[in-house]
């Protein structure tokens, strides 16, 4: 069932926010539990949408998923009885996709249909279907539904990943924990939450070599022990609430966040003259009186400007002062959100689907607009925070996906905000 945001903008706020367990490490930690016959641990554990279709999956698969505490599980994946995983499901979550290396390694055989998403996450599955080719696997497709199938254990190979893939670095690497022999893997990514399965996966008694490089050499094992996986801070939560405090020119203390992690951000932040406070788990905005120096950017892969931050970045340009240039090369399509935020008085002229001028500052107004992905999403809903008057924004769900009670947490800085 849809559900809407509905904001009455334009007041001040203030206050501090906690930033909650990351995404993308969480759910690559749920699939990573299914490598071991022992109990698996994973705490600080997102409430999002995501999570629990997850859990559902593997509970189908015949893991057994029990609540220990607050954003606390312990997962008993000893006994997989189907490794035909349910396409309803997995159709609503794409990162259902790094179920298929863990799955593989350990029965030998999945069925898959191609996964879900954001409209920008349709992307295609090929980095997995070849990869694990190389490693032996046969793979027969019908109607867009995946059967993989090898006989006996996977075999270790060398891989080239012509375009870097967080998600296929991470399947591809768990698979290859149980491998029989030697897996390279080159042009591997390697964002933070990456490098934290991979040394879960070691402290689980895996053999992996590089972690933190583009290049991880994998030494298969005839088992894991179980995993105890504490998810670390979202980065990306960390920078939304950044740029939140800063559009706003108000004081946002940000809690629970790792400085590590987002050091392209605050780079382009501090040439822009943003006022600051970094301390070494908080973040806080200082309001200031000048505004901020409009300066462009270019999304690339860890360390690189990471393109899930691109969107609050380009609204942020919408208050800076000058023109910015925003050049998104990762994603095509990804810009296309910047026409409801035209809708709502900015001005920002795009120049092809991977780049846009944006001219600031611009005074936004109240407007009845769609979410249509969850970076897009949580940024028009900031949109809406400085827009004065009452803005209604659908497909709520759609951000849920992404951050844990946003509404509730926006509340807490004087937000004036209600689900419908």
């Amino acid at each position: 069932m849809s559900q809407k945001f509905i904001v009455n903008g334009g007041g001040k706020i203030k206050g501090e926010i906690e930033v909650k367990g990351a995404k993308n490490y969480a759910l690559k930690a749920l699939a990573a539990s299914l490598l071991t016959e022992e109990k698996s641990t994973i705490s600080n554990l997102p409430q999002i949408v995501d999570v629990p279709v997850m859990i559902e999956l593997m509970k189908k698969m015949g893991a057994v998923v029990k609540e220990t505490g607050p954003g606390e599980i312990k997962i008993d994946a000893k006994k997989i009885s189907d490794n035909d995983l349910d396409p309803k499901e997995v159709r609503r979550v794409r990162a259902s996709i790094v179920f298929s290396g863990p799955l593989l390694a350990r029965t030998g055989e999945i069925t898959i249909p191609h996964p879900g998403g954001d409209i920008i996450g349709k992307r295609p599955i090929d980095f997995f279907l070849e990869g694990f080719k190389e490693m032996g696997a046969k793979i027969f497709i019908d109607d867009l539904t995946y059967k993989i199938k090898t006989k006996g254990r996977l075999k270790g190979t060398k891989i080239f990943f012509p375009k870097i893939s967080v998600t296929g670095t991470e399947t591809l690497a768990m698979a290859a924990t149980l491998a029989k022999g030697k897996t390279v893997l080159e042009n591997c990514a390697m964002e933070p939450e990456v490098v934290c399965l991979l040394e879960s996966l070691n402290q689980m008694g895996a053999k992996i070599k590089g972690i933190g490089s583009s290049l991880l050499e994998i030494e298969g094992v005839d088992s894991l022990k179980g995993g105890n996986f504490k998810i670390i801070p979202d980065r990306l939560e960390t920078g939304t609430f950044i740029m939140m405090g800063l559009m706003n020119n108000s004081e946002i203390k940000v809690n629970n966040c790792d400085i590590n992690h987002i050091g392209a951000l605050l780079d382009r932040l501090k040439q822009a003259g943003a006022k600051l406070e970094i301390g070494n788990c908080y973040i806080k905005t200082i309001p200031q009186k000048t505004k901020l120096k409009a300066t462009g950017i270019q999304t690339h892969e860890y360390p690189g400007f990471a393109t899930d931050l691109q969107p609050m970045y380009t609204l942020l340009m919408t208050q800076a002062q000058g023109i910015s240039m925003i050049h998104e090369p990762i994603f095509e399509g990804r810009l296309y959100f910047t026409d409801i935020l035209n809708r709502m008085g900015a001005d920002i002229i795009m120049c092809d689907p991977h780049r846009v001028i944006v001219n600031g500052p611009t005074t936004l107004y109240p407007r009845q607009i769609e979410s249509p992905d969850i970076r897009a999403g949580v940024t028009l809903l900031l949109a809406a925070v400085m827009a004065k008057g009452k803005s209604t924004i659908e497909q709520a769900q759609i951000i849920d996906r992404g951050y844990e009670d946003i509404d509730g947490r926006l509340r807490q800085v004087g937000v004036d905000i209600l689900r419908a």
